[in-house]
């Protein structure tokens, strides 16, 4: 037991999808099904905080204070945090450490949005500071091309296959499929894969994740607090990583539209993607050998290859191995993305590394049914936001 580990006495979603109603309709829904997990009275929590939405105007930014209007005004502090795909991870990390301040008991976390159809743009009106807008209004760089572009370098530098970003996909859905809060509960075969239609080559379009609306939300609470309600050995949290990069960048990430120059400066021991990992090992005292299992932001198949190698579970280029080896299925040495991923759910994405950390809850308790991870005691997941946020949670048993 680490003295800084907070509890998460309760964990629950609202289904992804395309639903057509408001993203606060989806959180109050994850909000209320969450406290009633925790076995918590609404009244009772201290805190909430609530992860942003840009596309919900102007209450998805301030979504904290909108959350605690919905559920009845009742004098909590509130706080509203937005950080892109990373929000939920620094939601999770300010209520951690308002726990650990002392100054909330339980806090509750909700994340929710309602994505509109298509593919994710900026929010509109000129920004030329902003480089999420430089790359569609001067390269017309959509998310699909950003993936496409970094399958193409896994081709090129590690050998991998359009066979192996399709098996992604293929284990994904088939895990998805076992998954009551998923949107795509349908299996689908590397056949079908090959057959989608090219959205960003080499990509089909079953190698990209879709745009969803959903929510999630946890309750967590100090450990004192817990086992004074009753949970005597509940899941905890023992690690929350949002480290930004490093100077010099020399792999293209999104939304820079250049690398950084290392004539002068030599690249750093580890590109961004795997210092948000190390950083989240070194908080939490464990390797990753480890984990039971890891929740990975699969925006698009290849770049769930590329999660194994920057947490660790493989070495530089082994990513297609182990996957081909069956160890990132359910029953595998390591399974990764047994909720189905963002591939079975798509992008909601100030609820998406919330849901990650639902999923390592339920997965921990041993409540997580047919998608069951046998024995699982440590979890890890690793997501990240536009402009340098990191996004990892360790949650132990």
């Amino acid at each position: 037991m680490s003295a800084r580990d907070v509890a998460v006495l309760g964990a629950a979603m609202h289904p992804w999808g395309k639903w057509g109603r408001g993203f606060v309709e989806y959180g109050v829904k994850a909000a209320r099904d969450a406290l009633a997990d925790a076995g918590v009275d609404w009244r009772d929590v201290g805190s909430i905080v609530g992860a942003d939405t840009v596309r919900g105007g102007y209450p998805g930014y301030v979504s904290g204070a909108t959350f605690a209007k919905a559920l009845g005004w009742q004098g909590a502090r509130v706080t509203s945090v937005y950080a892109a795909c990373a929000s939920g991870a620094q939601a999770v990390q300010t209520a951690r450490t308002q726990i650990l301040a002392g100054l909330a008991d339980v806090v509750l976390v909700v994340g929710a949005d309602a994505a509109p159809k298509g593919f994710f743009r900026p929010a509109g009106g000129d920004r030329p500071d902003d480089p999420d807008w430089l790359r569609f209004r001067v390269l017309g760089a959509t998310n699909p091309a950003y993936f496409g572009l970094y399958a193409r370098r896994r081709m090129a530098v590690h050998g991998d296959t359009l066979a192996d970003f399709a098996q992604v996909k293929v284990k994904n859905a088939a895990m998805g499929a076992l998954n009551p809060h998923a949107r795509y509960r349908k299996t689908v075969t590397t056949e079908e894969v090959a057959a989608s239609a090219v959205v960003a080559d080499p990509l089909r379009l079953l190698d990209i994740c879709a745009t969803s609306g959903g929510a999630a939300a946890l309750v967590l609470s100090s450990v004192d607090f817990a086992r004074r309600h009753g949970a005597a050995d509940p899941v905890r949290i023992r690690a929350v990583s949002t480290v930004t990069p490093e100077y010099p960048q020399t792999v293209l990430d999104l939304p820079d539209i250049a690398t950084d120059s290392a004539a002068v400066a030599a690249p750093p021991a580890r590109p961004f993607r795997a210092a948000i990992a190390h950083a989240a090992y070194e908080e939490a005292g464990i390797g990753p050998g480890e984990l039971s299992l890891a929740e990975v932001y699969d925006l698009s198949t290849a770049l769930e290859l590329q999660w194994y190698e920057d947490l660790a579970l493989c070495g530089e280029g082994e990513a297609a191995k182990l996957l081909r080896d069956g160890a990132t299925a359910l029953g595998g040495r390591i399974p990764v993305n047994v909720s189905g991923g963002l591939a079975s759910f798509g992008e909601a994405v100030p609820a998406q590394a919330i849901a990650q950390v639902c999923e390592l809850t339920w997965q921990l308790r041993g409540t997580a049914g047919a998608r069951q991870v046998p024995g699982a005691r440590v979890g890890i997941t690793a997501n990240q936001g536009l402009f340098g946020h990191g996004s990892s949670v360790i949650a132990v048993r």
